[in-house]
């Protein structure tokens, strides 16, 4: 009997193994699609290559040395990028690979992410439209891998910027970010159109098609892809409480006289997620008029930090001179849609790291399925107004409200004339999101 029960012990213990490892193989992974998934969010044809690269803006205004009626301080300003790419694997060098070194919101807590890409794999043959991706204060270049690395397996380069000042460990005086972003994300447009042309024997050498560029900015980032765009700040902005001295930021206003020829027309439309600072008087009616670039704005309908209604929906209604869409995720916060799923170091023993876990998180919706739907849609958008692919654009013409979509198919999965679900989604999928589009009133 102590035999056999020596023998069931071990069989046990197999077991419980072949159980919990391959659980502990998923920890941290950026690249899950739920079998709820709409259907452009699952991986694209290409293989997904990263490399991290440094890029230097020499002699940018230093706004964090400058002082009020004093001359502006100058430095170079070095962002590390991580750059992911179609890439051309080698035969039999396995897809998927891991981001060592992590820092997240709370910077004592460093974590391995795991995903598709290979570090410096080998480029496909390009060139490829351009994404860059901004987060937000604070933030890193993960915080939205997920959607790098997705974007790249369907024949992009998206580059995600470590914005100095603003990133988990370099944290400092909010007026840097006010004052940074927008040069920030043009500055990488430029350099990886100019660094990825054919010729430029850098590392990106013939893998960027400079002239089809899309912009993903989060929090923060959606506050400089909505300037670098064509929504110039307000007058009031540029002498408000924690402004940048020295009125810094009136270059980048609507009444600028240069301000409209930094509009790049390479940028063909751009993603603003929980974009910051409607809500307190970054733009009124004449700023949000300038934007003529195709925009989807994303946002929770009860985001407390960027506001809905005075917020990114009024950015959305304000626009009244682009092509302009509006995802709502109902009853999500700030966190809506862009970052990554909490690392598990983050939930610390017994969730005892609830700041570091929020940071991620949403009280109500799933992360990955918000990622997901994330990836859905700016997958149609992109490639409608960044690559031109008409039939993308059936992906974006919906009924308003998912939960008023009618599900109406034969056996064999074909649309009846009464069949108006969201395109890619599933039945029952679309519920507690809308989905609305306004047209430009080209005044």
């Amino acid at each position: 009997g102590q035999v056999g029960q020596v023998g069931s012990m071990r069989h046990a213990l197999v077991v419980v193994t072949l159980v919990v490892l391959p659980l502990a193989a998923q920890t941290n992974r950026i690249d899950t699609i739920s079998p709820m998934a709409p259907e452009l969010a699952a991986y694209g044809s290409h293989a997904v290559g990263v490399r991290t690269v440094t890029v230097t803006d020499r002699n940018r205004p230093d706004v964090l040395n400058t002082v009020e009626g004093g001359p502006i301080a100058r430095y170079d300003r070095a962002l590390t990028l991580e750059v992911w790419y179609p890439a051309a694997l080698e035969p039999g060098q396995a897809p998927g690979g891991a981001y060592r070194g992590v820092i997240t919101r709370d910077p004592a807590v460093i974590v391995t992410l795991h995903g598709r890409a290979v570090r410096d794999a080998a480029p496909a043959r390009g060139p490829f439209p351009l994404i860059v991706i901004s987060h937000g204060y604070p933030g890193n270049r993960y915080l939205m891998s997920h959607l790098g690395e997705n974007l790249a397996s369907k024949g992009y380069v998206a580059a995600s910027i470590d914005h100095r000042d603003s990133t988990y460990d370099d944290q400092k005086a909010f007026s840097s970010t006010l004052y940074n972003r927008p040069y920030d994300q043009l500055f990488v447009v430029n350099e990886l159109a100019r660094l990825g042309a054919a010729g430029s024997a850098h590392i990106l050498d013939g893998l960027v098609d400079g002239s089809r560029v899309g912009l993903v900015g989060y929090s923060m980032g959606g506050y400089g892809v909505i300037n670098v765009i064509g929504g110039g700040y307000s007058a009031a902005s540029v002498t408000r409480s924690g402004a940048p001295p020295n009125r810094m930021l009136e270059a980048r206003t609507a009444a600028a006289p240069s301000y409209r020829d930094s509009i790049d027309v390479r940028i063909k439309a751009a993603v603003a997620i929980a974009p910051w600072g409607m809500q307190v008087g970054f733009w009124d009616a004449d700023g949000l008029a300038g934007i003529r670039t195709p925009l989807l704005v994303v946002a929770g309908s009860v985001d407390d930090v960027a506001g809905y209604e005075k917020g990114p929906r009024a950015i959305w209604e304000g626009a009244v001179n682009a092509e302009r869409y509006l995802l709502t995720f109902l009853n999500a916060n700030h966190n809506a849609a862009a970052p990554i799923p909490a690392p598990a170091e983050t939930w610390g023993t017994n969730g005892d790291r609830p700041a570091a876990f929020a940071h991620y998180a949403d009280a109500v919706w799933d992360t990955v399925r918000m990622n997901n739907i994330l990836a859905h849609f700016a997958t149609a958008f992109f490639d409608h107004y960044v690559k031109g692919e008409a039939a993308a654009r059936d992906y974006l013409a919906l009924v308003p409200h998912g939960k008023d979509g009618v599900w109406a198919m034969d056996r064999e999965g074909r649309p009846q004339p009464a069949h108006t679900y969201w395109k890619g989604f599933r039945r029952g999928t679309a519920v507690g999101l809308s989905f609305e589009k306004r047209d430009p009133d080209r005044r």
